[in-house]
């Protein structure tokens, strides 16, 4: 199992959540708190934060929206997102920073690639805000992006579902995990690990790895930077 210098987190914003609550700050301190156990394990972490637990975008109600500004709304919640985790990791004793693609400088610094390359090396905690800061482009797409030019590691993608399948294991019992597969397969094959665009971005780019796993038990973020084969690896 491959060890970590410099790793890129993507955290779903449903894992901020509860059924009735936007932000269930039980979970959000919970999670702060096991960054901080990942810190210890490897110092240089950048994360970057979907809205979903805000915003779905085109979908349902707002599905006939301007797809624009529909993912405008979306950018602006990852913001918010990321204020609000790096708000619980500085409770923990962590310095952690939020960078926005979209300038914003009254609510954090706009997006740098060396300064965030150097804040990274300094040992704090990067959170990537506003996605590319461009529409028609998910969160997926903003993580396989910040890791490129952040020269990560590996790409972390804790999922609801426990790794990269045959096929829907809800839909298809016959599902079968994957334990380890290339871009160009899971490209080929159509695996929705992540979109499209973010997998030509990471082959095109030899991101070394993308490790795929599930988020029911939070500490598994731990688990997987101490050497836990657990999960999909997706690599070049």
């Amino acid at each position: 199992m491959a060890t970590y210098q410099r790793v890129m987190l993507k955290l779903s914003g449903e894992a901020l959540k509860s059924d009735h609550e936007l932000f269930d700050f039980d979970k959000v301190n919970e999670m702060a708190a096991i960054i901080r156990d990942m810190h210890e394990v490897v110092s240089e972490i950048g994360i970057v934060i979907g809205a979903g637990n805000i915003w779905r975008g085109r979908q349902g109600p707002s599905a006939n929206m301007d797809a624009v500004t529909a993912d405008q709304m979306g950018m602006l919640g990852t913001v918010i997102n990321c204020l609000c985790v790096a708000d619980a990791l500085r409770k923990t004793g962590l310095d952690a920073m939020v960078m926005s693609a979209v300038d914003m400088n009254r609510f954090c610094e706009p997006f740098n690639a060396m300064v965030a390359r150097r804040y990274l090396s300094e040992g704090r905690i990067v959170l990537f805000a506003a996605g590319s800061g461009n529409p028609f482009f998910s969160t997926d797409t903003a993580v396989a992006l910040r890791a490129i030019e952040m020269e990560a590691d590996v790409i972390l993608m804790a999922k609801n579902i426990d790794g990269v399948y045959t096929a829907d294991p809800n839909k298809d019992p016959n599902a079968q995990l994957i334990p380890d597969i290339t871009y160009a397969e899971a490209l080929e094959r159509g695996l929705k690990v992540m979109d499209a665009a973010a997998f030509q971005l990471c082959l095109e780019n030899h991101v070394p790895y993308v490790r795929v796993f599930g988020l029911s038990d939070p500490r598994n973020l731990v688990r997987v930077l101490q050497g836990d084969p657990m999960g999909t690896v997706v690599h070049p």
